[in-house]
């Protein structure tokens, strides 16, 4: 359960590897260096998460993995599957910290939008996104409209549209920041039942110690702007986890860990 400074799959086959970043800086048009360099080596099918001060490139990492954004030096590289999902998303699933619903037509509409836009059959669009609503446990919600959801049924909405082109890598970027505390222990839990059952590749951006030591099976610690990796921490449990490793010794000892790597990078902040 050692901290490294690099991440401890670097040296892994790219053919293990789901997502590369190799000396990866980026500066902005207004002369700002928000990240590097920066080397993040991610295996298919691992859930981490990057944790960091505001403004420290959590954010920007993920836009230019998803292709959002270009690096100013340094490689991105992705391993994708051939198939419906390198077509439409181009593989990469993308849930942002607000859901961005269009409040005018429903959540099956809403769910159903890349695959429309990817030129999926209605039909077909239609049955993917309630087999993707009945995956976050709102099959019975299709029908509705945003404005008639809470904000955890909206985020798993969002989550839903994510899932629905069947992408390798979902990007999470705090999406559960805005709810009160339940409602967020709840997705957390849900989330995890989902990475467990789908497989999929999570990269995770989150303010939360707690959090990101919960859900993630490595811990990215970044330093304050220009983001580098401060440290990379394993969290080594028994799977699945639920609320008795919320409650341990050992979630609380992980905690500490992480908090104390973290405290470098800020200055009055809250870490938690």
């Amino acid at each position: 359960m050692s901290d490294a400074k690099t991440s401890p799959t670097v040296e892994a086959s790219l053919t293990a590897l789901a997502v590369s970043l190799r000396g990866v800086t980026k500066a902005y048009d207004n002369g700002v260096m928000a990240l590097g360099p920066f080397d993040l080596a991610v295996r298919k099918g691992e859930f981490i998460s990057l944790l960091g001060p505001s403004g420290c490139g959590k954010s920007t990492a993920l836009r230019l993995i998803a292709g959002l954004s270009a690096a100013s030096s340094g490689t991105v590289r992705m391993s994708r599957h051939e198939g419906p999902a390198q077509k439409i998303g181009h593989g990469i699933g993308f849930v942002f910290q607000e859901p961005t619903l269009m409040p005018w037509t429903s959540v099956r509409e809403n769910v159903r939008l890349p695959l429309k836009l990817g030129g999926v059959p209605k039909a077909e669009g239609r049955a993917r996104a309630d087999a993707a609503l009945a995956s976050v446990g709102l099959a019975d919600f299709a029908d509705a409209f945003p404005r008639e959801l809470s904000g955890g049924m909206k985020m798993r909405v969002s989550l839903a549209r994510a899932l629905v082109t069947d992408p390798d890598i979902l990007l999470m970027d705090e999406p559960f920041a805005a709810l009160d505390e339940i409602t967020r222990f709840r997705l957390n839990n849900d989330l995890l039942a989902l990475w467990r059952s789908l497989g999929k590749t999570v990269i995770f951006v989150t303010h939360s110690v707690f959090e990101s030591v919960y859900l993630s099976q490595r811990v990215v610690v970044m330093t304050a702007r220009p983001g580098r990796i401060q440290a990379d921490i394993r969290i080594e449990t028994l799977e699945p986890r639920g609320e008795e490793f919320r409650t341990s010794a050992a979630y609380s000892d992980y905690c500490r860990r992480v908090s104390a790597a973290l405290a470098p990078s800020y200055s009055g902040q809250s870490m938690l």
